[in-house]
C-alpha cells in the first residue's frame, strides 16, 4: 500500500510538472499584444509571479518562440536579443572578460576598472555586507527593495540587500537607447569607455555619484544614459544580465512594458552568481511634490510590494525641503524599515512618526555644501544616550571620514 501511494504521488508530480513546462511555453510564445496593460498584484509575492507568467520563470526573454523579438524593448534600447550577447555587453562596459576585440583602449579599459572595483570593494562592499550581516539581518534579506533618489546605484543596492528579487531605482538620469557596436568607430568606442569609467570613478571611490559630472560623462560618448552604468554594476557585482525592457507607468501605477516612445524606464533581469533570478527596475521620476502623490501612480506602483524596506544615501538633504513632503510621508507611513545616511529624512521626523531609531557612527555635522541641514537635535541624539550607538568602521554619503559619519535604521513601532 505504501510503494502504492509513492508511485501515486510521482505520478501527480510528474504530471504537474509537464503542465507547468507547457504553461511557460506556451506563455513565451504569446504575441507583443498579449503582454500589455497587465496589472500588478497586491502583495510581492503575487506581483512576482504575475511578472513571471509573463516573462517565464527562467527570466530569459531575449526572443520568442518565433524567433522574433518577444518585446519592443531590447530592439527600443538597442541591446541584442540573445541573452549571452546582453551580457556580453555588460561585461565589456564593467571592464571584464568578454567576447569583443581586446584592442589597448578595452585592455586600457579592464585595467581601470580593476583599479576602481578593488577600490570600491575594499572601501565600502567589504565593510557594509559585514555590517549588515551583523546589524540587519531582519531587514538585508528582505525580498524588495525601494531606493529613492539612487540614479544608476545598483551597487549600494545589491551590497545592503542581496537577497532582493525586486529592487526599484529612481533618479533624474535618463535611460537612453545603446548604439550598436558595431555601428560604431574604434574611436567611438574606445570614447565611450573611457566615459563610462569617469562616470562610474566618483561612486566606487567616494561611495555617491556627483550629479553635475555623472551627467557630463553620461552625455559625451554614443554610451549615454543610466543603462551601460547599470549593465557594468550587475556585471561586477557577479550578476548576469538576461534582458532589458522598457517601461512605463499608466495612470493607475500598472507597468506596462513599452517600446521606445514613452518610456520613462527600464526593467532588467539579471541572475545573481548563486542563480536567483532578479528584477531591477529603473525609473526616470520626478520625487518632489510636483512628481509624486501619495495616490499618484509612481508611489502606486511601489505600494504594490507591499512594506518593503527603503534605502537612501547622498540624497542631497532635499527631503529636509517642504517641496519633497510627499515622498518623506509616504516613506515613513509605508515602509518596513529605513536604512539612510543623515542626507535622506531628518531625524526629527522619525520622533513624529514613532519610529524606533539606532545609530551608528558618530554625527557632529554635515558638509559645509549644505549650510541649512545642519541637525543639531542628531548631535544631541548621539551624546544623550536616547537611542543605541554603535561605531562604524567606513564612511557612508557625504560624510566618508568613519570618526564623524552617520548611519540611521529606522523600525516602525506599528
Amino acid at each position: 500500500m505504501m510503494a502504492l501511494r509513492n508511485k501515486d504521488v510521482s505520478t501527480f508530480c510528474r504530471l504537474a510538472a509537464a503542465l507547468l513546462v507547457s504553461l511557460l511555453i506556451s506563455a513565451c510564445a504569446l504575441p507583443d499584444d498579449a503582454f500589455r496593460n497587465y496589472s500588478a498584484a497586491t502583495r510581492v509575492n503575487r506581483w512576482n509571479n504575475v511578472l513571471d507568467a509573463i516573462g517565464g520563470s527562467s527570466v530569459k526573454r531575449a526572443e520568442s518562440a518565433g524567433h522574433g523579438p518577444l518585446y519592443n524593448g531590447a530592439a527600443s534600447m538597442g541591446v541584442p536579443r540573445h541573452e549571452g550577447s546582453i551580457n556580453d555587453i555588460a561585461r565589456l562596459f564593467a571592464g571584464m572578460d568578454s567576447s569583443h576585440s581586446q584592442t589597448p583602449a578595452v585592455a586600457a579599459h579592464k585595467l581601470r576598472m580593476d583599479t576602481l572595483w578593488a577600490t570600491h570593494v575594499n572601501a565600502y562592499r567589504n565593510p557594509l555586507q559585514s555590517w549588515a550581516g551583523a546589524e540587519i539581518g531582519d531587514i538585508k534579506n528582505a525580498n524588495a527593495m525601494f531606493y529613492p533618489f539612487s540614479g544608476p546605484d545598483f551597487l549600494f543596492a545589491s551590497a545592503l540587500f542581496p537577497s532582493a528579487e525586486t529592487y526599484i531605482l529612481a533618479g533624474l538620469e535618463p535611460a537612453e537607447p545603446l548604439p550598436r557596436l558595431s555601428d560604431l568607430s574604434q574611436s567611438e568606442i574606445d570614447s565611450g569607455l573611457t566615459g563610462l569609467h569617469n562616470a562610474c570613478s566618483s561612486i566606487m571611490h567616494s561611495g555617491y555619484f556627483i550629479t553635475t559630472e555623472m551627467r557630463s560623462n553620461l552625455q559625451a560618448t554614443r554610451f549615454r544614459g543610466v543603462l551601460p552604468l547599470l549593465m557594468a554594476f550587475m556585471a561586477r557585482t557577479g550578476h548576469t544580465v538576461e534582458s532589458v525592457d522598457t517601461v512605463r507607468l499608466d495612470g493607475a501605477g500598472n507597468v506596462t512594458l513599452s517600446g521606445s516612445s514613452g518610456n520613462t524606464g527600464l526593467m532588467i533581469r539579471c541572475r545573481s552568481g548563486f542563480g536567483a533570478s532578479k528584477r531591477v527596475f529603473y525609473f526616470r521620476q520626478d520625487l518632489s511634490n510636483s512628481g509624486v502623490s501619495s495616490g499618484g501612480p509612481f508611489l502606486t506602483f511601489v505600494s504594490r510590494l507591499g512594506r518593503v524596506p527603503a534605502f537612501l544615501k547622498s540624497a542631497s538633504y532635499l527631503m529636509h525641503e517642504s517641496g519633497f513632503s510627499n515622498i518623506r510621508d509616504y516613506l515613513l507611513r509605508h515602509s518596513s524599515a529605513i536604512v539612510q545616511d543623515p542626507s535622506g529624512i531628518p531625524y526629527r521626523d522619525f520622533g513624529r512618526y514613532g519610529w524606533n531609531l539606532w545609530l551608528y557612527g558618530n554625527y557632529r555635522s554635515t558638509l559645509s555644501l549644505f549650510p541649512g541641514c545642519q541637525q543639531p537635535d542628531l548631535v544631541d541624539a548621539y551624546a544623550s544616550g536616547r537611542y543605541p550607538v554603535k561605531p562604524l568602521n567606513f564612511g557612508i554619503g557625504y560624510l566618508l571620514n568613519p570618526a564623524t559619519t552617520c548611519l540611521m535604521v529606522g523600525r516602525p513601532t506599528r
